[in-house]
């Protein structure tokens, strides 16, 4: 029989500077996920090596707090899931389709999963593994107005049941994601997360991305580009010229501890000269 999932919520907390449970509020909805985008970052580091990725709670907790790596949706909003449950909130998982860099009506497959939290009979989407657009706060799902972050201003619509996320980037508003209420078991978790770090058209596999966040600045690394982007100013552009240089920006700019794996340098090299 498997043994039951334990949460470590000393330690979890403690990585978000929090020496005790806080209330379940929406001052602290706002704090956590402000704290968990600039602490634990989004990377495809596994799905970059072709390894594939567990996503049952025992499996994230331990990469995330223990092996000092991040993950993507799967694992970053599926851990931020049960510590906002552990911490009473009224929170559910619920799964997306991303149409960042494409037309707005695709239908792509449900790769993204995001969290709903009701307080106080009031609806948020809260999302902590959007990679370099992750919002950095949380939104009303119930209004269609500009919501500002600490980071850019996101706003939602509603059609036919289905919700839209854009943000505003360099002046126009443009769609990151759709999604929609519909009950989510766990199986979708994991044909989702199969889909992304396995399937041949998957933007992950193969692929080296990260992202995290800090005091308004978001910086990203996609192969060999490494980028700041700071709010209200032009993007700081780098392209690194060596493996050493990348593993040097994954563990010092993302916090990454970089994994070990018979095939990572040549790898990283392959996409450094494909950049």
């Amino acid at each position: 029989m498997t043994e039951a999932f334990k949460l470590d919520l000393h330690t979890y907390l403690g990585r978000l500077d929090y020496s005790s449970a806080p209330p379940a509020t929406l001052d602290t909805l706002r704090e956590l996920q402000a704290r968990h985008t600039a602490e634990f970052p989004f990377e495809t580091l596994a799905s970059m090596l072709r390894v594939p990725v567990q996503v049952e709670p025992a499996a994230i907790q331990d990469k995330l707090l223990r092996q000092g790596r991040g993950g993507y949706c799967f694992e970053l909003n599926r851990l931020y899931l049960l510590l906002l449950q552990a911490l009473g909130f009224d929170a559910r998982g619920l799964t997306g389709r991303v149409v960042m860099g494409g037309p707005e009506d695709a239908l792509p497959a449900r790769t993204h999963m995001l969290v709903l939290v009701t307080i106080d009979g009031v609806r948020y989407i809260s999302d902590v593994g959007f990679g370099g657009m992750v919002p950095t706060g949380p939104l009303l799902l119930d209004s269609e107005a500009e919501q500002a972050t600490p980071h850019e201003p996101y706003r939602l619509s509603l059609v036919d049941g289905t919700y839209t996320l854009r943000a505003l980037v360099t002046g126009s508003w443009r769609a990151m994601y759709v999604f929609d209420l519909q009950k989510v078991a766990d199986i979708d978790y994991v044909v989702g997360n199969w889909y992304v770090c396995t399937h041949p058209d998957s933007p992950f596999l193969g692929q080296m991305i990260a992202a995290r966040t800090g005091p308004e600045l978001r910086k990203t690394l996609n192969n060999g580009s490494f980028a700041i982007h700071r709010l209200g100013q032009a993007s700081e552009r780098v392209q690194l010229q060596s493996v050493d240089e990348v593993l040097r920006v994954l563990r010092e700019e993302f916090g990454i501890r970089v994994p070990e794996h018979p095939e990572l340098r040549q790898i990283v090299e392959r996409l450094i000269a494909g950049a």
